[in-house]
């Protein structure tokens, strides 16, 4: 156990930290600080000393100059043990410093400013404060550092107690040598994306975990759930639980594939997922009304699904929606009414995510062995006008609008995807498939299973169709027109048979893989 004589404070987020510096004053810690963090503490009534008094130089060059001094760091990783260091400390009149609370200039907030200028950008790096929290952190069995407002209240309680345990002393370090790294890390990769837009040479990750899952896809699986600092504040892992069983690996790997589809919408669209698949989208005039046809696809396979909606949810849909059992629902916000009503089922899982939606893409991160895969995101949305007819007849104003749904959907439905629909309504759904034309008959077949009738719908695929077949079983299933990539060896064949079979297709030149 180590007592505490000396702490130096710096920080940039002033979160606690009176409180903080008021409890080691009454445990007679000597309060040393710099710049706003001791006028704050002045302010206060907090004892405290100005750091230029422990190095006898002042603040310089506007403030970049404060700390990158012998008799700060001297005093920091002088090891107590070392008759050497103990004769240096007394030759050059250099006081130990035990405990460093530093907490740095917030590069990242400064980096998500729409516009920010590079200088300011640079002004937010900070030099002295890295260097102290590495200082003190590699001289941790002397030396306590504290880089998180969250350890003061734990902090005091041991210092009240005589001092702080060595255990404690090697976390705090190993939590300050995980924040200069992420620190320095988005500091890289910031500069390197505005230098070369596009994936960095060096790709740095800055995680921090939010919470262990009880498993991952399957129970002999360990899981958890981080979140990217470089989002904060964006995306489903900050998004509130307002209700429900804790949330699983299955469920946010859901939750995340229903949300992105129904962000391709400006209707009142509804989407219901099973296995990160569609079972049902549908769109309406009210909210309530794209439900009811969503669920109206495959009411068989909705149980147990995941829900996604894109308005705030109201009572009307609410009180449709709890007639079934659904593992989660996440939508931007919920009415209050609404809210009450699905409460009522004790583990239904409710995200909000009327806080955090926005801009969250970032890089999407996939592991392979000994490596990582990293790719920008697929952001690219339905563009019609810039479509291309490929057949001798052009679709009907209803058929292009179902072209247009189908395609949308289809991005969001795994490798090999395709889509039979209506305006405003899937019909039914071939997913992950070894060939095109198989997916075109499991599409078929399942629509045909749940009474669906496919006379009159539309053909949405997320690639090219590499021989006629897949057209020719879609004809033969009622598909009257189709929309697809283009770009096979045989795309002369394929919109040959489209001409004789008397279809319609466009072809967008955008692919959307999905694996």
């Amino acid at each position: 156990m180590k007592p505490i004589t000396r702490a130096l404070l710096s920080v940039s987020d002033k979160t606690g930290i009176v409180d903080f510096a008021a409890g080691l004053s009454k445990l007679g810690v000597d309060i040393v600080s710099t710049g706003g963090t001791a006028k704050l503490l002045r302010e206060k009534g907090v004892k405290v000393r100005d750091v230029s008094e422990l190095t006898g130089f002042p603040e310089m060059l506007d403030g970049r100059v404060k700390t990158l001094h012998p008799k700060v760091h001297g005093g920091i990783l002088a090891i107590r043990s070392n008759p050497a260091h103990a004769a240096s400390l007394k030759d050059h009149e250099i006081s130990v410093i035990d405990m460093v609370v530093v907490n740095l200039y917030p590069f990242e907030k400064t980096a998500a400013k729409p516009d920010v200028e590079f200088e300011e950008l640079i002004e937010n790096i900070d030099i002295g404060g890295p260097t102290m929290i590495r200082s003190a952190a590699k001289n941790f069995e002397d030396v306590a550092v504290v880089v998180d407002p969250a350890d003061y209240a734990g902090i005091l309680e041991e210092l009240g107690k005589g001092g702080l345990e060595r255990e404690r002393r090697l976390a705090l370090a190993r939590k300050a040598f995980a924040t200069t790294a992420a620190y320095d890390g988005f500091i890289s990769t910031t500069l390197q994306q505005r230098a070369e837009p596009g994936l960095p040479k060096n790709f740095h990750l800055n995680f921090q975990k939010v919470m262990d899952l009880r498993y991952g896809e399957n129970p002999h699986q360990s899981a958890a759930l981080y979140r990217n600092s470089a989002v904060a504040g964006r995306g489903l892992a900050y998004a509130p639980q307002l209700h429900g069983k804790e949330l699983s690996y299955n469920n946010f790997v859901d939750l995340e594939a229903a949300w992105r589809v129904t962000q391709e919408f400006s209707e009142p669209v509804t989407a219901i997922i099973k296995h990160t698949n569609p079972c049902g989208i549908a769109n309406g005039k009210t909210l309530v009304e794209s439900y009811t046809r969503a669920l109206s696809v495959d009411p068989v396979s909705s149980f147990g699904s995941v829900i996604a909606v894109n308005r705030k949810l109201d009572l009307a849909t609410a009180e449709e929606m709890s007639k079934l059992f659904v593992e989660a629902i996440i939508a931007p916000g919920f009415e209050a009414d609404a809210l009450e009503k699905l409460k009522t089922k004790k583990n239904l899982r409710l995200i909000d995510m009327s806080a955090t939606a926005g801009d969250e893409y970032g890089p999407q991160l996939k592991s392979v062995g000994g490596g990582l895969l990293v790719q920008t995101p697929d952001t690219m949305g339905a563009k019609p006008d810039e479509w291309k007819r490929a057949t001798k007849r052009q679709p009907t104003e209803e058929e292009m609008r179902a072209l247009v749904f189908a395609w949308r959907v289809v991005k969001h439905v795994k490798s090999n995807a395709i889509v039979f629909g209506r305006d405003g309504i899937v019909v039914g759904v071939g997913a992950g498939q070894m060939s095109r034309v198989d997916s075109v008959k499991l599409a078929a077949m399942k629509a045909l299973d749940l009474k669906h009738d496919l006379k009159g719908t539309v053909l949405g695929s997320d690639a090219f169709f590499p021989f006629p077949d897949g057209v020719e079983e879609a004809a033969k299933q009622g598909a009257t027109a189709v929309v697809q990539p283009g770009g096979s060896v045989r795309d002369n064949e394929v919109v040959e048979a489209a001409d004789r079979l008397g279809m319609a297709m466009m072809m967008t030149g955008i692919r959307h893989f999905r694996h």
